[in-house]
């Protein structure tokens, strides 16, 4: 893919942030972190190696026609080099966006330093122009998904984060861990940039979160975890009775299947 071209679908993507629809990303089962992790048999959390973690999407880059953003975690290495050094790797691997998280996974300091997170998305930033590329940064901020701090101050606190990683540079605020329409209601308000919620069974449904104004909805490895439950089931079927009925009429036909890797 060239530069131009890599270029031309990174405004594509910003565009599609801007409305006037909600912007919806079902997550094929291996492209968000925690799917591609349990996939090549990693745990969720930066345990993944940043090498087979582009290769990944570098796989799925080349695989499709659309702009393809991907979750990065929190860039693998908190030096300003280590940033660099995955942004550069997702733009060699013919992506334009990725997730960039300030979840630490140390339960004594759970969340990255808001200057320090900051100064990694300007590194993420400068990395995409120099390669010619406008990074659609999606920056999340894990206050709520890891119930930092007392309920009452997550609110504050989350706004507050979300506010300063919009004005480094990110396009986009991701705020995991929020369903109830009251509370996503006001992160809309009280945040000044587009806001990316994360579905799970108690989200309101698209048309109501579109009516609130959130401009992005990802589904995380939800999707993939429910592909991997129906495939528990049919193993457990098969190891207690000798039957496959759990498998049903619902698969997609193998000619179907195949086709749409021969179309690419």
């Amino acid at each position: 893919m060239t530069n131009s071209t890599q270029a031309k679908k990174a405004s594509l993507l910003l565009k599609l942030h801007q409305g006037p629809r909600i912007l919806v990303f079902p997550n094929v089962w291996d492209v968000s972190s925690a799917a591609i992790a349990f996939a090549l048999g990693y745990p969720d959390g930066q345990r993944i190696r940043r090498e087979e973690m582009l290769a990944v999407v570098a796989r799925i880059a080349a695989g499709v026609s659309v702009p393809v953003t991907a979750d990065l975690e929190a860039g693998y290495g908190g030096s300003l080099e280590d940033i660099a050094i995955t942004a550069n790797g997702l733009v060699a691997a013919g992506a334009m966006g990725l997730n960039f998280e300030d979840g630490t996974g140390d339960s004594a300091k759970p969340l990255a330093e808001i200057a320090d997170q900051v100064a990694r998305i300007h590194a993420i930033r400068e990395t995409g122009e120099r390669a010619g590329v406008h990074i659609v940064i999606n920056a999340r901020t894990d206050v709520y998904l890891d119930d930092v701090g007392e309920p009452a101050s997550r609110f504050d606190e989350a706004v507050r984060r979300a506010n300063a990683y919009r004005e480094a540079g990110a396009d986009c605020l991701f705020i995991p861990g929020v369903a109830d329409a009251e509370t996503i209601g006001k992160l809309v308000k009280a945040v000044h940039g587009p806001i990316n919620i994360l579905a799970g069974p108690a989200t309101p449904a698209m048309e109501e979160l579109e009516r609130m104004g959130v401009r992005r909805v990802s589904f995380g490895s939800w999707p993939m975890r429910a592909a991997m439950t129906q495939f528990d089931r049919f193993v457990k079927e098969l190891a207690s009775r000798g039957t496959f009925t759990s498998l049903g009429k619902e698969a997609i036909s193998y000619a179907e299947f195949n086709g749409l890797f021969e179309t690419r």
